[in-house]
């Protein structure tokens, strides 16, 4: 909840007449280390996007997964190039896309004020369980990355190149996991 509040996910409001609600869900996992102790605790709130309707909460729907081949290719030229290789989890990655469809979600379950249970989630973001979470998500993250001048590869949309003089970047997304190589550490640690 504390991630929500801090990425505004959502407004809370009245539910405009003839406006759709969907629901949420409170997804609980046990993250277990190598070994098999229990290393944390995770809760995760869900949108029940399998009741929205296309062209009424969404349009379309995408999800960035790169090409395996792609994932070969990158570490061939890791390998060549002697490049360093970095991978990296972006935390609450659906947090960062924004909603352009207005999409109304009941409250979640045990954080209902007294006396307002009437009021609804206005969407801002995605959230995990939206159908166009993922798309939401890579368009921010390319217009992120775009801005730092990495380009798009044409056959593949989830790898971008970034070519300085003799210094070469490749990143690669897969949903909300990062590959980074670089033939330059400095430019490397920039980067991320």
């Amino acid at each position: 909840m504390n991630s929500m509040a801090n990425n505004q996910v959502w407004d809370l409001v009245e539910l405009p007449k003839g406006a759709k609600v969907i629901g949420c869900k409170w997804v609980f996992k046990t993250k277990r280390g190598s070994l098999g102790n229990i290393e944390r605790y995770k809760a995760r709130l869900v949108a029940k996007g399998f009741t929205q309707q296309e062209g009424i909460d969404y349009h379309d729907t995408f999800s960035p997964i790169s090409k395996k081949d792609l994932f070969w290719i990158i570490m061939a030229l890791v390998a060549h190039f002697d490049m360093e290789l970095h991978q990296m989890d972006v935390k609450t990655a659906f947090l960062n896309g924004d909603l352009e469809e207005k999409v109304y979600m009941k409250q979640p379950e045990w954080f209902i004020t007294n006396g307002n249970d009437h009021i609804v989630c206005k969407l801002k973001k995605s959230i995990y369980g939206l159908k166009q979470a993922f798309r939401q998500w890579y368009l921010k993250f390319h217009d992120v990355i775009s801005s730092f001048g990495f380009i798009e590869n044409v056959m593949d949309q989830c790898m971008y190149h970034k070519v300085s003089r003799s210094k070469m970047n490749f990143l690669v997304s897969y949903v909300d996991d990062i590959l980074l190589a670089s033939n330059d550490l400095g430019l490397l640690h920039e980067v991320r």
